[in-house]
């Protein structure tokens, strides 16, 4: 049970000032490492989320006439105050979120280069100039801002994914209000923070908490706004889409996945182990882009299932703020790990083999769950086929690439896969046939910023990162100019 210590008091963030909700209600933020309250953040009222986009909408009509490397200006001073405040943002986030120190500081500082790079892009994104069938004419391709964004953060990487929201939306042009996670709000509020102290405009950037069902809904469905950016579930995509859909407003998703590894017989075992168990256990396994379940070849399948067994058994878990070397923390909240004990029983209730883990951790709070790896496992068990978001790891066999490739394209998600061989047909086979928006090959599943980060199927509409991400904030004009019309 959820016990009071020091709470803190935040608050929303609505046209360049700090205010409570009037509806005097609060959530309560949890260290996932201790069970403790550790703030309240307001549990604002529809009005209040109108009032936001109001503002941005208002807000949007001089932004947009700024020129892209005046807008650009803010972000470079931005980058430099999240940089300065490193240490405080990382013990923020792990904090509420639980993951380790070190990851959280890798956060703080991947969020800074990010924006540093949103913000080199300024100068960079362009229209075009079409040739025309008429004589005396220039067709005019502009790229320009949607208008008001609407973005949605997860709890798993909270602070950086702010920037991945609000750093292209605000670069091209377009304001927004930002929804962060109900279990980590605190790091979206330090990073409102920063926005004041570099002086973004009033109104460019809004911050509003509180529940999915009220204040979620009303930005997804507000005729205002003009683009919806989620990083969730699919159950949350879905539920933005619906209510997206009366106006029919664009709509950027990134969802799920279930991201196979395959090992093939030439593969360097070592590598593969190593990459394998860092892509599992970063931030407790509680990333859409890493290995979810691994399909290794059966004639190498002993000797990998013992080396990633004892590197599983070596990994060191517990409070992100209490013991700096740690591989990884708690689940963030006790819904995560009780749904992922449910998983690993159902699967051992199927015939599944626990190598090491397969339950939750001693410690009498906080909601930890053991590394875990799983043989015997069916292809189409829940194990195999849903996502875990947990240090849980299936492990399949296959006889030829044929069959692992079909294995691995047999899922619903379509977000990121892996290969590790040594081959050069074989790692082009599985990057011309593998069905996933991203495939890692001889290394760990994480993207870069100049990269794009899309999924296909249930993992995704549209994307992030890179030039193609930043085209996911504009929208196209065309203008059709003649010139001396009577002019032969």
């Amino acid at each position: 049970m959820s016990t009071q210590t020091d709470v803190k008091q935040y608050q929303m963030y609505i046209n360049g000032e700090f205010t409570n909700s009037s509806s005097n209600e609060f959530i309560q933020v949890i260290n996932p490492a201790t069970e403790e309250i550790i703030s309240e953040v307001p549990s604002c009222t529809i009005e209040e989320v109108k009032e936001a986009i109001n503002f941005a909408e208002e807000a949007q009509k001089e932004w947009k006439k700024k020129p892209a490397a005046e807008r650009a200006k803010y972000f470079t001073r931005l980058a430099e105050e999240i940089r300065n405040n490193k240490d405080h943002l990382a013990r923020v986030i792990s904090e509420e979120q639980g993951k380790v120190l070190a990851l959280s500081t890798t956060e703080v500082e991947f969020t800074a280069d990010y924006i540093d790079y949103m913000a080199g892009s300024a100068r960079t994104y362009e229209g075009e100039i079409l040739q025309s069938d008429r004589p005396n004419e220039n067709i005019m391709i502009f790229k320009e801002p949607i208008g008001v964004v609407a973005g949605f953060l997860p709890w798993n990487f909270p602070f950086f994914l702010v920037a991945r929201k609000v750093a292209p939306a605000l670069v091209t042009g377009n304001t927004i209000v930002i929804k962060p996670s109900s279990d980590t709000p605190n790091n979206a509020i330090e990073f409102a923070k920063l926005v004041e102290k570099v002086g973004i405009p009033k109104g460019v950037f809004n911050l509003v908490t509180g529940r999915g069902g009220t204040v979620g809904n009303e930005l997804a469905s507000n005729e205002k706004i003009g683009l919806v950016s989620l990083t969730g579930s699919v159950n949350a995509g879905v539920s933005v889409m619906e209510a997206a859909a009366k106006n029919v407003t664009k709509v950027s998703l990134e969802l799920g996945g279930k991201a196979p590894a395959i090992v093939a017989e030439d593969a360097d075992i070592d590598l593969a182990v190593k990459a394998i168990v860092d892509s599992r256990i970063i931030n407790t396994g509680q990333v859409c882009n890493c290995a979810e379940r691994v399909y290794v070849h059966e004639n190498i399948a002993d000797t990998f299932i013992e080396k990633i067994v004892a590197a599983m058994k070596k990994v060191k878990f517990g409070n992100p703020l209490e013991d700096k070397d740690l591989d990884m923390g708690p689940l963030t909240n006790k819904q995560a790990v009780e749904s992922v004990d449910s998983m690993v029983k159902k699967a051992v209730e199927e015939g599944a083999q626990v190598l090491t883990g397969g339950k939750r951790g001693d410690a009498k709070v906080g909601y930890y769950y053991e590394p875990t790896v799983l043989v015997n496992v069916k292809q189409d068990s829940q194990i195999v086929q849903e996502e875990v978001f947990g240090p849980v790891l299936p492990i399949l066999t296959f006889k030829d690439l044929d069959e692992a490739i079909e294995l691995a394209n047999d899922c619903q998600y379509g977000l990121t896969s892996s290969i590790f061989t040594q081959n050069l047909d074989t790692a082009m086979r599985a990057a011309n046939e593998l069905l996933f928006g991203e495939t890692y090959i001889n290394r760990e599943n994480f993207e870069a910023i100049q990269g794009f980060h899309a999924g296909r199927k249930k993992s995704g509409i549209g994307g992030a990162d890179g030039k193609h991400g930043l085209e996911e904030f504009l929208q196209t004009h065309v203008v059709y100019l003649q010139h001396n019309p009577n002019k032969k």
